[in-house]
């Protein structure tokens, strides 16, 4: 089931299977191990001892971390030093998983590609660096759809990852496995990458949070080459909102305030049209119901999108990019490329500029009709996706409300937030009859995402049924 078994590196193994005394203190939360092993009360190594363990037990299934980092028992050695020197590191000890897109410096990042197969990354991409230096220890590397891009993170290279609360379901993608790490106990905190929701709605599924922080708040690079520049950002996944602040803060510097009385709008349909799962409708409103109980106005409004701005009218640039990238390769060798990769590059290579051209005028007016709707409503709410988890099988869901959906209408309400710039989260906020989370989304205007995290650590309890 598993396609990592062959590449791990056994040297990182547990030295035993049971667990000290030391481990079972190891908190669950990034904030909460921070603050031990800074006060000296457990060890880095205790920290990284219970992660692998969890790993060793659950990631052969679920094939989430697809890549081990031989030297974390260095680096979690090293916080010890480290804080013997008096350094304050605010992430001391805390393991995270990076997403196999984002360069990790001496570790082999492949994007899930058989194109960057044996690649490894020359140095840390700026937003890892930036965890390390705040006492992180990379536990190693996150399940990627290929090329991020893709809704399923199902790989010709690692093969699929499966959602850790029903193996048999997808997590989507594409930042599947850092997802999975996180909500299967593996590691408090990983980074994913979204350029159309591909780190809000995988938290989703599985049960965890995601938030997409405005375009160029964290540093992308150093790194690969993206299809669409000027979409795509680096994203903190946790558990806790306690955890998503503590990461901005060190990735950006930026942490959560107040936005004092506030009235959150909702669109259960984002103004799109877009039919809902029977479930999610009701579990979305019940949600809704909550916040109002709770003291938080929502009214009913949604954007009112002009023509030629949906997220069809804007897939072709993912396609010319992906063509521009790789169409030589492909050209040369299509074996390097999956079927839904290959698909994509065929469509971008037989496009004309005026295609391409008119995908940029879809995506700018989706983004101002966002931004605009954001500058009269502070925040807005929709439901992260239209249905649960499906078929790992699956690259899309066949169904949703009912209806026969295409590939994309599970990633119906994400993408409009990467063409705006602005910032979103997926809370949860319940689960189907059968157990599968959902998720609350949320977004603000470009650069409000100190006020954006400030809500959504008021919000988060009571969408969680908590409060």
């Amino acid at each position: 089931m598993s396609g990592n078994k062959d590449i791990v590196d056994p040297s990182v193994r547990p030295a035993h299977s049971s667990r000290t005394r030391a481990e079972d203190r190891v908190p669950e939360t990034a904030a909460g191990i921070a603050a031990e092993v800074s006060a000296g009360r457990i060890r880095a190594a205790d920290v990284l001892e219970r992660s692998l363990a969890r790993y060793h037990h659950a990631n052969p299934d679920l094939n989430a971390i697809i890549r081990l980092n031989p030297r974390a028992l260095a680096e979690a050695e090293a916080v010890q030093t480290r804080l013997a020197t008096g350094q304050h590191l605010p992430l001391a000890g805390v393991p995270v998983v990076i997403k196999d897109n984002l360069w990790v410096e001496g570790l082999e990042i492949t994007q899930g590609s058989r194109r960057f197969a044996g690649f490894v990354a020359p140095e840390d991409a700026t937003a890892v660096a930036r965890l390390r230096a705040a006492g992180a220890v990379v536990l190693g590397i996150g399940a990627t759809s290929e090329l991020a891009c893709m809704g399923v993170t199902n790989t010709p290279l690692y093969g699929m990852t499966r959602n850790p609360v029903d193996p048999r379901l997808t997590p989507g993608g594409s930042s599947g496995g850092p997802s999975v790490a996180v909500a299967a106990g593996f590691a408090p905190l990983a980074l994913g990458t979204d350029a159309g929701g591909s780190t809000r709605r995988p938290p989703a599924h599985v049960g965890v949070i995601g938030f997409k922080p405005s375009q160029d708040l964290v540093p992308y690079g150093p790194g690969f080459d993206e299809p669409v520049w000027g979409i795509s950002v680096v994203c903190p996944i946790a558990r806790s909102m306690g955890d998503i602040a503590l990461a901005m803060a060190v990735m950006s510097g930026v942490s959560p305030v107040g936005s004092g009385p506030v009235t959150l709008a909702y669109a259960y349909d984002f103004g799109l049209g877009q039919v809902l799962d029977d479930e999610v409708a009701h579990v979305t409103a019940a949600a809704v119901v909550r916040l109002r109980a709770a003291g938080f106005p929502v009214v009913d409004a949604a954007p009112v999108w002009p023509p030629a701005s949906g997220r069809a009218d804007v897939a072709p640039l993912q396609w010319a990019g992906l063509a521009a990238l790789h169409g030589e390769s492909y050209r040369k060798d299509p074996s390097l490329f999956g079927p839904g990769i290959a698909e994509q590059i065929e469509k971008g290579l037989a496009m004309t500029g005026v295609e391409v051209a008119e995908a940029h005028l879809a995506s700018y007016r989706m983004g101002a009709t966002l931004r605009a709707f954001l500058a009269e409503h502070r925040f807005l709410m929709t439901p992260t996706t239209p249905c649960p988890a499906w078929p790992v099988e699956d690259i899309a869901p066949r169904l949703i409300g009912g209806r026969p959906a295409s590939p994309r209408d599970h990633a119906a309400f994400t993408p409009q937030a990467n063409h705006a710039g602005c910032p979103a989260i997926s809370l949860p906020c319940g689960k189907t009859r059968a157990g599968l989370p959902l998720g609350m989304q949320i977004m603000a205007a470009p650069g409000k995402d100190a006020e954006l995290l400030g809500l959504a650590g008021r919000l988060a309890p009571v969408l969680a049924g908590a409060a």
